[in-house]
C-alpha cells in the first residue's frame, strides 16, 4: 500500500511539474529578452549530470523543485501556485541582478 501511495505522490508531482513547465514555456516564448535568463535559470536549477539519467532533460529533482515551490509560495505549494507573472518577474529579477559581461 505504501508503494501505491508513493507512486500516486510521484505521479502527482510529475503532473504538477509538467503544468509548471508549460506555464514557464508560455510565459517565456513571447518574450525573447527573457530567453537567455531562462536558459541560465534552467542551468542553475537542473540536476547534476542530468544527461546520465532518464528522462535525459535538464530538469530539477522533484524534491528540490518542491523545496523551491514551498520556499517561494509557502504551505504545500499546490498545483495552482505558479503563474506566468511569477515566471516573468523571477526572470526579470535574474536579468537585473546579473551585470552584463564585458
Amino acid at each position: 500500500m505504501n508503494g501505491n501511495l508513493a507512486q500516486g505522490t510521484q505521479a502527482e508531482t510529475r503532473a504538477r511539474f509538467g503544468r509548471n513547465a508549460a506555464v514557464a514555456l508560455w510565459a517565456v516564448l513571447p518574450r525573447p529578452w527573457l530567453w537567455w535568463p531562462a536558459l541560465a535559470a534552467i542551468a542553475r536549477l537542473s540536476r547534476r549530470h542530468w544527461w546520465r539519467r532518464p528522462p535525459f532533460l535538464p530538469l530539477p529533482g522533484s524534491a528540490y523543485w518542491h523545496f523551491r515551490m514551498v520556499t517561494a509560495f509557502g504551505g504545500s505549494a499546490g498545483s495552482d501556485a505558479l503563474t506566468s507573472a511569477d515566471i516573468v518577474a523571477y526572470l526579470q529579477w535574474c536579468r537585473r541582478s546579473r551585470p552584463p559581461r564585458g
